[in-house]
C-alpha cells in the first residue's frame, strides 16, 4: 500500500494516515498522533528538516548498524487498535521483527523506500472503498471553518 496523504478529522482533531493499495480503489484510515503526523506530512513533503527528527535518527540507527529496513506490516486489528511490525535484515541475512504503531512505522518506511504492508484480516474490517473516502472527505470538507485550513500563501 502507498500513503496516499493526510487528513484531520474534524469529529475528535485527529490527523488521519490514509493509506491506499496499489489498485486504488480500497483505502485505509489509521488515527494517528500529531507528531507521528507531522514526521510523516515532513517526508512527503520533501522537507529536510536542518537536524534529525527521531525518525530520521531510527533510520540512520538502523543502516550505521548494518541492518536495513525490509518492510512494515500493519498486522493486527484488535479493538479499533492496529499493531504493526518493522521487519529489518542485519548483515547476514536474519530478519528481526520489531514491535511498532503503525504511524511510527509508516513514517520509517517513507524514509527507508520500504514497502507497507497490510494483512486482509486487517483490510476486510478496516478498508473504506473509494465511495466511502469521498463521502468522509465531503463530510470532513463540510464541517470545516475557514481558520481550520490554515494560512497558506499562493
Amino acid at each position: 500500500m502507498t500513503v496516499r496523504g493526510l487528513i484531520m478529522d474534524p469529529t475528535s482533531n485527529s490527523p488521519v494516515v490514509v493509506l491506499q493499495n496499489d489498485e486504488g480503489n480500497t483505502f485505509l484510515p489509521i488515527w494517528i498522533g500529531v507528531c507521528e503526523a507531522n514526521s510523516i506530512a515532513l517526508e512527503l513533503e520533501g522537507v529536510d528538516p536542518p537536524r534529525p527528527m527521531t525518525h530520521d535518527l531510527i533510520r540512520d540507527l538502523i543502516a550505521s548498524t548494518g541492518h536495513a529496513v525490509d518492510h512494515v506490516f500493519i498486522h493486527t486489528l484488535d479493538d479499533s487498535v492496529f499493531i504493526a511490525s518493522i521487519q529489518i535484515r542485519d548483515a547476514k541475512e536474519v530478519v528481526h521483527h520489531l514491535d511498532s504503531r503503525p504511524s511510527d512505522a509508516i513514517a520509517i518506511a517513507l524514509r527507508t523506500k520500504a514497502d507497507v504492508l497490510v494483512d486482509p484480516s486487517v483490510l476486510e474490517r478496516a478498508v473504506m472503498s473509494e465511495e466511502d473516502v469521498e463521502e468522509t472527505l465531503r463530510t470532513i470538507l463540510e464541517r470545516m471553518r475557514p481558520e481550520d485550513m490554515g494560512e497558506y500563501e499562493m
